[in-house]
């Protein structure tokens, strides 16, 4: 039996020293918080990443910190700002594949792709235990709002994230047409929030069911968001789960009682490196 650890972690989109942290006496930059992330994973020891946010700077850092810090068993798999993370040690990588997710979408008003930041990188592995294999892909979805009365509206946005996530989906049922129906995971920032209830069918349609309600032995009620942000760190905002969360963890065809814990990363020193916290499953396949 394998026991893995599943993470997803948004470690936000900033490479330089902001002038509001340097006023604050703080570093923003990627030189300095990547030291911070390099922390949370040897902290958690994570076998698998899917990032979001991650700039070219901040994955070159990764590299070199890593390499530093005895953590040079990671090897990345390229995915523009949403890259994968793996244990070599732990994992073979089968296959694997990136897409950007397009800033036009036909029938829909507006543009939804910020820099070309959104998209999903999909990684097929095999464990070198037992030999047992999984899916696990990592996305990024638009940001803004969909309804008119939110200050952020835009235009869209629901169906703009609908559609991305079905890409995302359709990219995993490449590779489960190719090596079976076996175990498979998306993670990632979906952005829902307050539009959480309009991105519910298309998370759950296909036969696709949440972590948090298959952890047989501990699941988080927290949403792991914080203040953090381009004036300085923030603080917890603690609020309650699914309906506030926009980090997430969906499954698919995992075996029943496999999925053991679903918890959210949430140390002081993180309030200084993302407003996300990692979110991870424990998983024994």
């Amino acid at each position: 039996m394998s026991k893995l650890r599943l993470m997803s972690q948004n470690q936000w989109y900033w490479s330089d020293n902001r002038p509001e942290w340097q006023a604050l006496g703080l570093d923003s930059s990627a030189a300095h918080r990547m030291h911070g992330h390099i922390q949370v994973f040897k902290d958690l020891m994570p076998d698998v990443v899917g990032g979001q946010e991650i700039t070219p700077e901040m994955q070159q850092y990764f590299h070199w910190y890593a390499a530093e810090d005895g953590l040079d068993g990671y090897a990345m798999i390229w995915g523009n700002y949403t890259p994968i993370f793996y244990r070599t040690d732990r994992l073979d990588l089968v296959a694997a594949e990136y897409v950007r997710y397009p800033k036009e979408i036909e029938g829909l008003p507006k543009t939804y792709n910020d820099i070309s930041s959104k998209g999903a990188t999909v990684g097929v592995f095999r464990t070198k235990e037992d030999g047992k294999m999984f899916i696990f892909l990592t996305t990024h979805l638009w940001f803004k709002r969909g309804n008119p009365a939110h200050p952020n509206y835009y235009p869209g946005s629901n169906e703009a994230r609908a559609y991305q996530l079905r890409m995302a989906k359709e990219l995993i049922e490449k590779y489960r047409r190719t090596y079976g129906n076996i175990p498979s995971v998306y993670v990632g920032d979906l952005n829902a929030g307050s539009d959480y209830e309009d991105l519910l069918p298309v998370m759950y349609e296909d036969g696709y069911t949440h972590a948090h309600d298959l952890a047989t032995d501990f699941a988080t009620e927290d949403d792991g968001y914080n203040t953090m942000g381009v004036g300085g760190p923030g603080q917890w905002r603690h609020l309650h789960y699914l309906c506030n969360a926009y980090d997430h963890i969906v499954v698919k065809d995992f075996p029943e009682g496999s999925i053991k814990r679903f918890d959210r990363y949430m140390p002081d020193y993180y309030l200084y490196l993302s407003d996300h916290a990692p979110v991870y499953i424990d998983v024994e396949l």
